[in-house]
């Protein structure tokens, strides 16, 4: 169940990014309003993950669904670059994601 929350928590993470880009400098009220609840949430649930996780892993964990998501997200939405290095690159996070999660036991 941490897991989960932790994957959440990430999700909430690449929110409060893509948010940022929407919230003009934070000149928006609505789009700076559902950036920093974001950004509140995500922080929130780390936390509580931190309670059975290694910090140092959970906050990995955390900030690399974080940055996939964000990645991904400003493609999309942004038509930001895809490149054979970038996709590479969201491989090797992934896989750091992946070799944490099988590397921790939680009780």
């Amino acid at each position: 169940m941490t897991w989960l929350v932790l994957i959440i928590a990430g999700l909430f993470e690449t929110a409060w990014a893509i948010g940022l880009k929407y919230t003009d400098g934070f000149s928006k009220f609505w789009p700076s309003f559902w950036t920093i609840l974001a950004m509140v949430i995500s922080v929130w649930l780390l936390g509580l993950c931190v309670k059975q996780l290694p910090v140092g892993t959970a906050y990995a964990v955390w900030v690399g669904i974080g940055a996939v998501g964000t990645v991904i997200g400003g493609i999309w939405l942004f038509n930001e670059p895809v490149s054979t290095l970038r996709v590479i690159s969201l491989g090797l996070i992934m896989a750091g994601i992946i070799g944490l999660k099988l590397a921790t036991t939680t009780p």
